[in-house]
């Protein structure tokens, strides 16, 4: 295990009928208020009539920025920069899943910095300040909530890269299972499927002694694979949205990661296709990530065996190591397409046309990943394998 220090200063409200709290937690920043939301749904369901109230009963002045893409964009990130300088702003909600979230968290940083916000993406610059900010989440996925993390996408160069602050964290978030009711199948799918893959980015790692480390993710896995059937046969199972919502926070807020240094290469990856496709995260991670372990399982082949042992049951007698870990990656595979995520990257008409442009993409800071290093060959290989 790792030396390491954790510190996670978000205030995290849980539970039915809680968004009433922003009543507590909004005054304390300030009377001006930008409202960060995405396409409208918060407006079909009624969440945003509800907030608005709430806002309007404590008195701010409220300023709106909608439209947040699902891969949120630095065009849109300025504009809320824009906004929140020319207004002067104190405090940033944000009402959505991990996109507006995201978006928001670069708007914050961005309102305190004088040059443009991508520069803080890239990492030209560094975050000396930011703007406090909180949440109100629709989507049990990215973890955005509980965590000072952000990806962000410039659409215009087709380059989508994470960044994060110790300045980035929300100063609250409001999860009410509820809230992610609306939230239709195939966006339900994906969410599940990415805090799964936040967790096996952590869990393909290189260092030892991670006894309850390991237990930890396991029981996050066990409990997304038992749950998801149950949630997909009723969207409005309040129990199972709960288990679920619970799931993706505990996923990515540092709390199973303490001591070690995850992989996070299959991300990579991702981005580099989705920057140049515009295609849902979850949905490539969904396809990536089988074909990813394989190419790389021989680095610490126990570690993916012992992954398909404890999580996907799979019976290691008179197997190999090698045999016991491909029956558990084929697992995971299978498992993903039974909730109905993809599998190949020509489910979303994705040929060999590109496949050099999206790993130059990848490559574009050099070799990347934890649990193996991967060069220009592994990144095509893995491409190549998933088409």
């Amino acid at each position: 295990m790792l030396n390491f220090t954790f510190k996670n200063p978000v205030k995290l409200i849980f539970g039915k009928d809680q968004l009433d709290q922003l009543k507590n937690e909004v005054p304390a920043y300030g009377k001006k208020v930008l409202l960060v939301y995405g396409g409208g749904s918060i407006k079909k369901s009624g969440l945003y009539d509800k907030v608005m109230t709430i806002l309007k009963d404590i008195n701010v002045e409220v300023h709106e920025l909608s439209g947040v893409e699902p891969n949120p964009r630095i065009t849109t990130v300025r504009k809320g920069v824009d906004i929140c300088k020319t207004e002067g702003i104190d405090f940033i909600l944000a009402v959505g899943g991990g996109s507006v979230i995201d978006c928001t968290k670069a708007i914050a940083a961005g309102a305190k910095y004088d040059g443009d916000a991508w520069d803080i993406v890239i990492k030209k610059a560094e975050v000396k300040a930011a703007l406090p900010f909180g949440t109100v989440l629709t989507l049990a996925a990215t973890g955005s909530e509980m965590n000072s993390g952000s990806v962000i996408t410039n659409w215009e160069t087709q380059e989508k890269y994470g960044w994060g602050s110790p300045l980035t964290f929300p100063q609250f978030s409001i999860l009410d299972p509820e809230n992610t009711f609306t939230v239709p199948k195939n966006h339900t799918i994906y969410g599940m499927v990415d805090m799964m893959s936040h967790v096996l980015e952590t869990y393909l790692h290189q260092g030892t002694n991670t006894v309850l480390q390991d237990r930890m993710c396991e029981s996050i896995l066990q409990t997304v694979i038992e749950t998801a059937p149950v949630l997909l046969e009723n969207l409005e199972d309040y129990e199972a949205r709960e288990t679920i919502l619970y799931s993706g926070t505990i996923a990515l807020n540092g709390m199973v990661s303490m001591g070690i240094r995850g992989d996070w290469a299959t991300h990579n990856l991702e981005h580099a296709v989705s920057a140049v496709y515009d295609i849902p995260h979850a949905g490539g991670l969904a396809i990536l990530f089988p074909n990813y372990i394989r190419h790389v399982m021989n680095e610490n082949v126990g570690r993916v065996k012992q992954l398909a042992v404890r999580v996907f049951g799979v019976d290691p007698e008179g197997k190999s190591d090698e045999e016991a870990a491909l029956e558990g990656i084929q697992k995971l595979s299978d498992f993903w397409s039974s909730l109905g995520a993809p599998s190949r990257l020509a489910d979303y008409d994705i040929d060999e046309s590109k496949i050099e442009v999206m790993a130059d993409k990848a490559m574009a800071n050099g070799e990347f990943g934890n649990f193996k290093k991967l060069n220009r060959d592994d990144v095509l290989a893995v491409y190549r394998a998933s088409l």
